[in-house]
């Protein structure tokens, strides 16, 4: 499932990421990595969270703006 957020959430899930994402190194996602550097999704991402990793392990560490999101979310916003 694809969580939509809003543009005041944007730098608050971009910053999560840098400081909190194991696989988000230099603004490059280790997961995605082929042998050639790629960007982490979430940096680049503005209407909503496509990664599932961060969605799962990340996103709830920051217990204010998971609530946030989940809660829009369900409600449809």
């Amino acid at each position: 499932m694809t969580w939509r957020i809003t543009e005041a959430q944007v730098g608050r899930v971009q910053e999560l990421a840098r400081s909190s994402c194991c696989n988000c190194l230099d603004g490059n996602c280790l997961l995605l990595d082929d042998g050639e550097p790629q960007t982490c999704v979430q940096l680049i991402c503005t209407q909503a969270i496509y990664c599932r990793y961060f969605q799962t392990a990340v996103l709830p560490a920051d217990e204010a703006l998971y609530r946030e999101i989940t809660d829009q979310n369900a409600n449809g916003h």
